[in-house]
């Protein structure tokens, strides 16, 4: 019977198409098709489970992601993406089930965290860059299988009388399908909610009939007919985007080192305290002049550049130090260097929008992550049209206030005024002042830094303690801070960060992944009779039938 073993660090989130081991990648003129081919004992811990009939774990979805980052960036001539496997009668299992059943609860938490993210990532693709994907299921998708399905623009199910789609976590594990499914199968397919109901309540799901029939994917081929049929969609796919240019940039590796507690970028730093409770975040703003041809400087440029190593970071805070509970921003470096380069990434040029779009995915990635976040803002810092977005992005921010030598802060329309949006379709400054619209919009239109009197008074910053109280206000805001219930922190922050109009990308986190995760805690699902712990077994799972 598994059991939950303490959860090895993940070494690096990143990897190339050279050392894939589960996925194939073929560009083939505006078609790119990702072939699924898991490697059964190739998983991140191979002596706890086997990722059979295309089931993944984390290391499969690294590499997922790289794939469709690398589509974005080195292959802008890719206009449509095919999804498929190499083995004949499964497309994909989903997550392998003894991998959940033996990883700790807070791995299972960032595990779905990740999952969601590469494949609203890809969703991002289509809606932004023209990136347009195609499920081609040549065999049952199940669970992930199908969630990874969903994703997708549109969904291709082989009609031999035998593969199927389905949604099984319900009646065979007692949990949820924790990677978006219920969410997209209703807001984004909009399937009836009682035909749903039915579905996620059906283990063995509906064969390519009834799930034409019931919009669960969009179309079917026989066996005898499928490589041509999947071929002409693909063509047409590829055919009804806009080409965005014919040569990408090379994505290089992001270099870090690790010198005792801190882990070293060419801009980023993050260092843990020796607690392992506060971590900080430093950001450095650019070492060289903004590039005059943005594509010749490639992945290097800054605005690029930073925002890789800021999301390698949050990933490690994420999965490798899980006991961090507070994550302290600073930045340093010239304002007027980070808004150079802010301007250098502006136009309709397929580059800059990318690194645009790459930016707000990374500063998505923060407002999801599971820390308490103080931007504290000192002398020396650059907190100006981007790097303005994190302290925005802040559970709090600290400004300093010194006569001789006060910091300011400067918003910039292009930076806050919609380009880098929040999962609820919101600027954060607009979240920020959804009471006072106006407000928002006075601030843009300021064309100067701003003092720390003045962002207190405008509402920008939380507090601006004197010199001569701000390391006593800082200190106590952090043990106070430490002091308190994780769980109760969590639960508070993702309720207070996401202001407005809930959509679907806020629901998978929000919603389905809030319950997810108290389901994977129960009982009924991980205690010694639950049915996530029994699964494989003969015996069969025994409930506690009392609704809660």
């Amino acid at each position: 019977m598994a059991t939950a073993v303490r959860h090895q660090p993940i070494a690096s989130f990143q990897t190339h198409p050279s050392q894939y081991r589960h996925w194939k990648l073929r560009i083939e003129g505006a078609i790119a098709r990702l072939v699924m081919d898991v490697k059964e004992e190739n998983g991140l811990r191979p002596d706890d489970y086997e990722l059979k009939q295309n089931s993944y774990d984390l290391g499969v979805d690294i590499e997922l992601c790289d794939a469709i980052e690398r589509l974005r960036f080195e292959h802008p001539e890719v206009r449509a993406l095919v999804f498929e496997s190499a083995l004949p009668k499964v497309f994909c299992a989903g997550a392998n089930i003894r991998m959940l059943a033996s990883s700790t609860h807070g791995f299972k938490v960032n595990f779905c965290r990740y999952t969601n993210e590469t494949r609203l990532s890809l969703e991002d693709a289509s809606a932004n860059s023209g990136l347009r994907s195609i499920c081609a299921a040549n065999g049952t998708a199940a669970g992930g299988g199908y969630e990874l399905a969903l994703a997708a623009d549109s969904i291709y199910l082989v009609d031999d009388g035998n593969a199927a789609v389905s949604l099984p976590e319900v009646p065979l594990l007692g949990v949820l399908p924790g990677t978006g499914g219920l969410t997209r199968l209703v807001d984004k397919r909009k399937v009836r909610r009682d035909l749903a109901d039915l579905f996620c309540t059906k283990a063995e799901g509906f064969r390519a009939r009834d799930a034409v029939k019931y919009k669960l994917v969009d179309g079917s081929f026989p066996r005898s007919r499928w490589d041509a049929g999947i071929n002409e969609i693909a063509a047409k796919t590829a055919a009804a985007s806009p080409a965005r240019a014919s040569k990408g940039v090379t994505l290089s590796v992001v270099p870090s080192e690790v010198v005792g507690r801190v882990r070293k970028y060419r801009s980023v730093e993050l260092a843990l305290d020796a607690e392992g409770r506060v971590a900080t975040l430093t950001v450095r703003g650019p070492d060289a002049p903004a590039p005059k041809d943005l594509v010749a400087e490639g992945a290097e440029t800054w605005s690029m550049r930073v925002f890789r190593e800021i999301d390698d970071a949050l990933l490690h805070l994420r999965f490798n130090h899980d006991t961090v509970g507070l994550v302290l921003v600073r930045t340093e470096g010239d304002a007027a260097a980070v808004l150079a380069h802010d301007e250098a990434i502006q136009g309709d040029t397929w580059f800059a929008r990318e690194i645009r779009l790459l930016q707000a995915r990374v500063l998505r990635r923060l407002d999801n992550t599971a820390k308490s976040i103080f931007a504290l803002i000192d002398r020396g810092s650059c907190f100006a049209g981007t790097l303005f977005e994190l302290a925005l992005a802040a559970d709090r921010s600290y400004m300093l206030s010194d006569d001789d030598d006060s910091p300011t802060v400067q918003p910039t329309r292009i930076a806050s005024g919609g380009a880098y949006p929040m999962g609820t379709g919101l600027s954060r400054i607009a979240a920020r002042f959804a009471r006072t619209p106006d407000k928002a919009e006075e601030i843009l239109n300021l064309a100067e830094g701003i003092s720390s009197e003045d962002a207190l008074e405008h509402g920008l910053v939380t507090l601006a303690p004197d010199a001569i109280d701000w390391d006593d206000e800082i200190r106590i805001a952090i043990e106070e801070r430490i002091s308190l219930s994780p769980d109760a922190l969590t639960g508070m922050e993702q309720n207070l960060r996401f202001v407005g109009t809930e959509g679907c990308d806020t629901k998978i986190f929000g919603r389905l992944s809030a319950w997810q995760n108290w389901i994977f805690q129960r009982p009924n699902a991980v205690g010694e009779e639950g049915a996530l712990t029994l699964y494989g077994h003969p015996t069969r799972p025994r409930f506690d039938f009392r609704r809660t």
